[in-house]
Parts: C-alpha cells; sequence; structure tokens
C-alpha cells in the first residue's frame, strides 16, 4: 500500500472513531440534561460498551501498520501540514490507547457514570460519605491507568498528558508556586470595599428571563443557535457532538443572576470554538483543540475579558434593565458593572471573582495529586479541603455542599483536567492583549455590539488552526511570546486596581 492510500485509510478509520466517540458523547449529554435517575445503571453499561468498542478500534494494530507506512513519506515532509500534524498526533493517541488494557477503560466509564450519579446525590444531601467509595475507586482506578500508560516523573504526569500534551508535573508545580503568592496579595489588596451593594444582583430574577435574555447574548456574541443548543444541568459544560451540533448546558440561580450568567458566558466560549473548527477537518486532528487549556482560554476570554467589560454591558445592560424592570430599575450601569466585578473571596469557583478564581483552581491541583499520591486518603477530604480554603482565601465552607462537592470533575474520573483552567486563563490574557494590539481598542466596539472582530481574530489564529501546534506553540505564534503568568497579572493589576470603567 503506498503512502498516500495508507493515509487515506487513516483518515477514514479515525473519523469513523470520532462519530463513535460522539455516539458516546451523545449519551453523556443526556445523562447530565433529561435522563430519569432510574436510568443510571444501564446509561453505565451503555457507557462500558461503548468505550471498549472505542478501545478496540483505537488500538487496532492496524493502526500502527498504517501509521509505519506514513512516518518518513512525503506526507510529514511539512511538520506543519495537515497530513503530519493528523500523522504526529494520531501516533500518541494510539501509542497511549494500545498500553490501556479493555476491561480498564470499560471499568473505567462504568464507575464515572455511577460516581456522577453518587455525586449528585451527595450533593443534594450536602453529606460527602454518600461520594467516598466511589471517588476512592476513581482515583484508584486512575493509579492503575497512569502505571499502563507509562510516565517519567510521577502519576499526576500521565493525568496531564490526557488534557494538556507536554505538560509535566513540576511545570504545573512551578506554575502555581509563582501564582500563589502574588494572587494572594492581589486578592488582599484588591478586595472591594464593602460600599460597593452586592446585594443588588440577589435580588428576584426569574430563571424562564434569565433563559431568554442568555440565549440572546450567545446568539449576539456569535454562538449559532441553528447549529446549537443551550440546555439545563446540575453541573455546566459545553460538548461538541459533531459539525453542526455544540451543545451547552447551564445552571440558572433564581436570586444570583451573575454566577447563572456568568457560567454560561464560560461554555459559549467554548462552543464558539468548537462552531469555530474547520469542519473539512472532522473526525481528525486537525479538527481538534490541541488542548484541554487552550480550549478554557477561550471560555475564560469571553467569560471574563469580554464578559466583565463595561463595553460589553453598555450595550447589554439596557436589555438586561428591560427583561429584569422590577429587580433593577434602581440600578446604573456603573453600579453594576462594579458589583459584577467585586473581589471577594469566597468557597464557590463557579461564582468566584476572576482575581481569586485561580487560588480555587490550585487547591483542587494540589489536593487531586495528594489523593493521587495516596498521601491524602479520600475521606479525608473534607477536612483538607476546609483547611486549604481557610489558608489560601480566609474562607470556610459551611458543609460539603458548599465545599468539595461542588465540582463533579473527579467522580467522572476527570483526574489533571483542573490546571486547565490556570492555564486557560494565562493563554487567554496574552492572546486577549494581543487581538486588541492588532484589531484596536476592544471596548467601544463592545459597547457598539461588535464582537465580530474579536471572534474573527480568534477564529484564524486559534479555532481553525486545529491542532497544528501543541498548545503553548500554538499561544507564542499568535502572540509573538511564549506563555507566561505575566501578562495574567498585569491585566489584573490593571483592570481591578483601575477598574473598569
Amino acid at each position: 500500500m503506498r503512502p498516500a492510500e495508507a493515509y487515506a485509510e487513516l483518515v477514514r478509520l479515525s473519523r469513523e472513531q470520532t462519530v463513535l466517540a460522539s455516539c458516546s458523547d451523545l449519551l453523556e449529554w443526556d445523562e447530565e440534561t433529561f435522563m430519569p435517575r432510574g436510568g443510571v445503571e444501564h446509561r453505565a453499561e451503555q457507557v462500558a460498551l461503548l468505550a471498549g468498542i472505542l478501545h478496540d478500534r483505537g488500538a487496532d494494530p492496524r493502526f500502527g501498520d498504517l501509521l509505519d507506512r506514513v512516518e518518513g513519506s512525503d506526507l510529514v515532509a511539512d511538520p506543519d501540514s495537515p497530513s503530519a500534524v493528523n500523522i504526529r498526533e494520531l501516533r500518541r493517541e494510539y501509542e497511549r490507547e494500545r498500553k490501556l488494557p479493555k476491561d480498564l477503560v470499560e471499568e473505567s466509564a462504568r464507575v464515572a457514570t455511577l460516581a456522577s450519579q453518587a455525586w449528585a446525590d451527595a450533593r443534594e444531601a450536602a453529606d460527602f460519605r454518600i461520594l467516598t467509595p466511589w471517588l476512592d475507586r476513581i482515583f484508584r482506578l486512575a493509579r492503575v491507568e497512569a502505571d499502563a500508560v507509562g510516565f517519567v516523573g510521577s502519576r499526576y504526569d500521565a493525568m496531564l498528558e490526557d488534557y494538556e500534551p507536554g505538560m509535566t508535573t513540576p511545570e504545573v508545580t512551578a506554575l502555581f508556586a509563582a501564582l500563589k503568592p502574588e494572587l494572594i496579595r492581589l486578592v488582599g489588596e484588591l478586595s472591594t470595599p464593602a460600599s460597593v451593594p452586592a446585594h443588588v444582583l440577589r435580588r428576584e430574577f426569574p430563571i424562564d428571563r434569565q433563559r431568554l435574555f442568555a440565549e440572546s447574548v450567545a446568539a449576539g456574541l456569535g454562538f449559532d443557535l441553528e447549529r446549537g443548543r443551550i440546555d439545563t444541568a446540575a453541573h455546566p459544560f459545553c460538548t461538541s457532538i459533531g459539525p453542526g451540533d455544540v451543545r451547552i448546558a447551564v445552571r440558572y440561580h433564581r436570586r444570583n443572576l451573575a454566577m447563572g450568567f456568568f457560567v454560561l458566558l464560560h461554555e459559549v466560549g467554548h462552543g464558539l470554538y468548537d462552531q469555530g473548527i474547520d469542519p473539512v477537518h472532522f473526525g481528525t486532528p486537525m479538527g481538534e483543540a490541541p488542548s484541554l487549556g487552550l480550549h478554557e482560554s477561550q471560555s475564560r476570554l469571553w467569560e471574563n475579558f469580554v464578559g466583565r467589560s463595561f463595553g460589553f454591558w453598555r450595550h447589554f445592560f439596557p436589555r438586561l434593565k428591560n427583561i429584569f424592570h422590577e429587580s433593577l430599575h434602581d440600578i446604573s450601569l456603573e453600579t453594576f458593572v462594579a458589583v459584577i466585578n467585586r473581589v471577594s473571596p469566597g468557597t464557590n469557583r463557579g461564582g468566584a471573582d476572576e482575581v481569586s478564581y485561580n487560588l480555587h483552581i490550585i487547591i483542587r491541583s494540589e489536593l487531586e495529586q495528594a489523593m493521587l499520591t495516596g498521601d491524602l486518603p479520600v475521606a479525608d477530604l473534607p477536612g483538607a479541603w476546609n483547611d486549604a480554603y481557610h489558608r489560601y482565601l480566609g474562607v470556610t465552607p459551611k458543609n460539603d455542599a458548599d465545599g468539595c462537592l461542588q465540582d463533579g470533575h473527579w467522580s467522572e474520573g476527570m483526574i489533571g483536567y483542573f490546571p486547565t483552567y490556570t492555564l486557560g486563563n494565562l493563554y487567554a490574557a496574552q492572546l486577549f492583549a494581543k487581538a486588541e494590539a492588532d484589531i484596536g481598542p476592544l471596548d467601544a466596539r463592545f459597547g457598539a455590539g461588535d464582537f465580530s472582530g474579536l471572534l474573527e481574530w480568534l477564529r484564524e489564529r486559534v479555532h481553525r488552526q486545529g491542532c497544528r501546534w501543541p498548545a503553548r506553540d500554538l499561544v507564542a505564534r499568535a502572540t509573538g511570546t511564549v506563555p507566561t503568568p505575566g501578562p495574567l497579572l498585569r491585566s489584573l493589576e490593571t483592570r481591578y486596581r483601575v477598574g473598569p470603567i
């Protein structure tokens, strides 16, 4: 078989694999949104079966044979070409997949589905003990997975590789060590005076009207509701089922307008990325993001750099005030923007201000590393969590639901995911600064309801590039410098010390 024929077969198999994976994604979306609680055990069997089939196909020696035929051919002569990128990334995925035992893949999928339901039950009861045995199984399986795929330094390296390829535990540790004292300092220096009336966002905001406003904003930013949809779920998320089908799920709060709305912006950022990927490359690495950190950069950029700006609300606040006239009739634009940009450390990551947010992520990363190594028994998580919140943020959760049960990531088996949020913040700050340098001041554009310039800049330099380069290299090429904490820290200093107005 000639290299061109082998490559065509590789692409065909890869696309089939992606279509099959999208069936699993659709089941998981249904599980989070509409599946009745009684269906969880059957859903676990469905998900486990699909995971096993996907593993069989992904670890098929035919992949290895085809890769052997194309590597070293003219197809990889230009390392930035779609063929070279696809071959490189398919090799990386194949080597990881073939090291995983099928029974481990199936068991991990089954346990994650059951653990996710246990998490929902534990959260509702505010009792971590309901989740403890399931979370213990999740971390035991993660250790087995890490040992199977292999690692150089620590098991956490193997977990990170699944979300942020090329990132290592020492790099994450060094990054967080550099950020932590600066963030603690900024939280102390920039905390908003009590005179800013935070209570104005804790009035009555009917959820049906929140939903209508949210969908209008999503469309205004460029999210195509003909190729996507927005639903509700206990744990917000965004998933791309395939070209033309991007699903967002959010959670609204009747007496907390900001929490639901900024979660919506966050997920819309993910959705804009998914809708911006070139559909020609669907089913291949060139049709995927290079890392979760880069994907998070888009959600955090739209949530914070756009959604907390004065220009954004100069455009959208009149509409918001009209929809919620009873609750906002006495609130000015200036007061509203000051309130949504309050710096006030709290216990909840989802509702955290932008300055303190990364401390929430650092806490989770440190705790999941400790549970993965076994240094922290899973049963001791609530106490360790509360202690970390007291030390880093000066607050203590009132119960388990307010504390270690607020996120469903671990119950879903997503160990090593949390650092990508902070990496996303770093990338977002650098990308936004470069976009503004190239396009010109963006706040005036936002005030006029023009978000297309920023979106097109991101689509050209980020979305359509797929996996052409690793995330850090992509950011470096888009901005001219390698990612560092500096742009994020400078951005927080500037925007929160001076204020967004």
